[in-house]
Formats: C-alpha cells, structure tokens, sequence
C-alpha cells in the first residue's frame, strides 16, 4: 500500500498534476481547505444567549471574569482584538481578511437547535452572511445537537448538578423540518461548502440522534430520507460526516455482522460518508505535552485507516483547558505555535498519501476561548497560531 501511494505522490509531483475532485475552494490558489470551527457564542444580538450570560456579550463574559471568579489562577488569556461582537458583519468581515490572509477559507459552524427553534445562529446569519467579503470563504455546519447542561452557566456550573436544560434529541418530524429549512436557507448558497458537489453536514451527536428518532432502524430511514431530499434540491447527494469519537461509533445493541468491524458496519449502515475529530480531548488524554499528544494523534489516524472504509480528514486541536468555565480542567502543555506547526504538517502529510479525497483539514478552533484551543490572537502568542497555519499552508 506504501508503495502504490508514494508512487502516485512522486506521479502527481513530476507530471504537475493538481488534485481535483470537485471540492470547491474559496481560493483558487490554495491547494488545501484548512477548516476551523467557529463556536458562535460571542455575540450580543441573541436574546436566547442572556439566560447563560446575562451580561448581554455571550460568552465573552466567561473568559473576561475569570479573574474576578479565580482571583490569582493561571488562566489569564486576553483576545487581541477584544471582546468582539461576530455577529456584527463589520466585524466578521475583519475575521474573514484576517482568516483567509493567514490560510483558513473554510468555516465549520457549530449550529444549534433547542426546543423547537434555532440557537446562536445570529453569527452566521448577522454576520458571517452578511460580510460584504463573505464570498471569499466557504462555510459548512456542524450540528452541535448535545444535551445542555449547566456548563455553560459559570453561576451554577461549580455546583455539578448537571441539569438538562435543553435535550438534543428530536422527533422524525423535528427532524424533517430541520433538514428542509437547512437544505433551503444554506445548502443553495454558493459560500456553502461542498465535496464533488455535495454538501457537507456534519452531526455531533449520534446517540441523542437515534435516541430521537426512536431507534437505530428509524435513523437509518431518516438519515437517507435526508439524503433523497438533498438530491431532489438539485445536488448529486448529501456528505454525511461523522464527528468521530467513541461514543459515536460504538452503539449498544448493534450487531456487526461479517463486516470489517463492528463500528464501521455501524457507521456505514447509518450512512455516514466522511468523518473527522472534533477535539483531541474526544479520544485521548490531553493532560500531557502536545507532543506526546501528537504520538497518540498519529496512532489514532493509522487504526481509523485500518477500520473504517469511508474518508477520515485529519483533525488538529490548538490545545485544550477547561477552566475558564470550571476552575479546573485537564491542561495540554507545551501547545506552542512552533508544536503546532508540527501537527499542521503531520496533517498536510496525511492528506498528501490520501490522494483519492479531498483535501481537507480541521482544526479546532477559530474561537473556543473557553476551551483555551482558539487560532484568534491573544495576549500570550499573539498571531502565533495563525502564523503557523499560513506558514504550512500558503507559503
């Protein structure tokens, strides 16, 4: 196998031969879709976001009280460019510039649905759809369809009570209305993110999905019914991607069969056609160096090569640290602009011997400030991270 795909690679290199697969880049230059998250809780136009954060800035008012909460802790991160409101379209037009300069020309957003309506959308539809340059990136969803729990709310998170305020789950009619409303509103855009002309949608979620839905059966017709009205909206099909991580993969109850393995039988019979990570934290310890963690990333990659038959693309967190919200968490060490290059270019090499797909690459993330793994500049790195994305990627 090593062979076949290193001769490809030295063919590919000596004949000048682009990879085209269809993927729609938001740059004609760039070869690669480098693809960060972007968590949509930093905004001040969402009334539903007062009940966490009554302050009225979103999140922002967990990490700009973390001093005040933990007088003298470690934590003391300060965003470059302020508390930000990225809803604003001003604004995001400023983040667009500044992430497509450095070589990010794809946005995930993490999308919500809670109680029969949308949550934190005002900063993909405020803002990011309304940048007068929103034309130069490509954005796709995430759906974030996790319980919600006190986490969020920094005034009750320390009791760890973990009440449900909002389930993820949601019936078969729910979830028509959803995919509709989403094939219609995003989908038909032209900054909408594509692989061979199929959207891409990405779920987080699959247990509180199936629980849902009612069962693993009814999933299945679910997930394809989606995929028949995505193909009746004028696309070749729909790009099911997988958020992968274990709880996802091993469901209780299902029968593997002859397949390759169990979780891929899975995965497959739900109809997934692509997965990535999410975090690093979904699959390894990360209360260790980064570049121990990057050993374990490496291992993680080869077993999913080996398991799954569908295309994984390589996932790269920044970091991970918790407390912000919590006062304590686990901690990744050592996540330095310089280590994270690295991991950028373990990435770029993956995507390099997997000819066959897409060449896309996520990372997490553009902004989760209160998991301490962001690419935004900050009092400690400055435009560190950014600058490690652009120096593997555009240069």
């Amino acid at each position: 196998m090593f062979k076949r795909i290193h001769f490809v690679l030295v063919c590919y290199t000596i004949l000048g031969i682009s990879q085209s697969y269809g993927q729609q880049h938001s740059n004609g230059k760039q070869r690669y879709d480098v693809a960060a998250f972007l968590y949509p809780a930093y905004a001040n136009d969402d009334p539903r976001l007062r009940p966490f954060w009554p302050e009225g800035n979103g999140e922002w008012e967990t990490v700009t009280t973390m001093q005040e909460r933990y007088p003298g802790h470690y934590w003391n991160r300060k965003p470059a460019w302020g508390p930000i409101n990225e809803a604003d379209p001003a604004i995001m037009s400023m983040e667009i510039n500044e992430a497509t300069k450095h070589g990010i020309n794809v946005f995930i957003f993490d999308w919500y649905w809670y109680d029969g309506r949308p949550f934190m959308e005002t900063t993909l539809d405020n803002g990011f759809l309304k940048a007068e340059n929103k034309d130069k990136m490509k954005f796709y969803l995430m759906w974030a369809n996790h319980e919600v729990v006190n986490t969020w709310d920094t005034r009750l998170n320390k009791y760890h009570e973990d009440n449900v305020i909002w389930t993820g789950k949601v019936s078969r009619d729910e979830f028509e209305k959803i995919c509709k409303r989403n094939i219609e509103k995003y989908f038909k855009l032209p900054q909408y993110y594509k692989i061979d002309g199929k959207p891409v949608f990405m779920i987080y979620d699959v247990p509180q999905l199936i629980q849902g839905l009612g069962g693993i059966e009814q999933t299945v017709k679910a997930l394809q019914w989606f995929k028949e009205e995505t193909k009746k909206a004028g696309f070749p099909d729909l790009e099911l991607q997988l958020t992968m991580w274990s709880q996802n993969v091993n469901y209780s109850g299902f029968d593997g069969g002859k397949g390759k393995a169990p979780e891929n039988e899975f995965v497959k019979k739900l109809g997934f056609t692509s997965a990535t990570h999410y975090q690093f934290v979904h699959f390894t310890d990360v209360n260790k160096d980064y570049l121990d963690i990057l050993e374990n990333v490496k291992k993680e990659w080869a077993r999913i090569d080996a398991t799954y038959e569908f295309p994984y693309y390589p996932h790269i967190s920044v970091g991970w640290d918790n407390s912000p919200r919590t006062g304590q968490s686990a901690v990744v060490k050592n996540n330095t602009p310089a280590n994270f290059e690295k991991a950028l270019r373990m990435a770029k090499d993956y995507v390099d011997a997997h000819p066959d797909q897409a060449p896309l690459i996520t990372i997490n993330s553009w902004n989760e400030w209160t998991e301490t793994s962001y690419l935004q500049p900050d009092n400690l790195y400055g435009y560190g991270y950014l600058e490690a994305v652009k120096k593997v990627f555009l240069k």
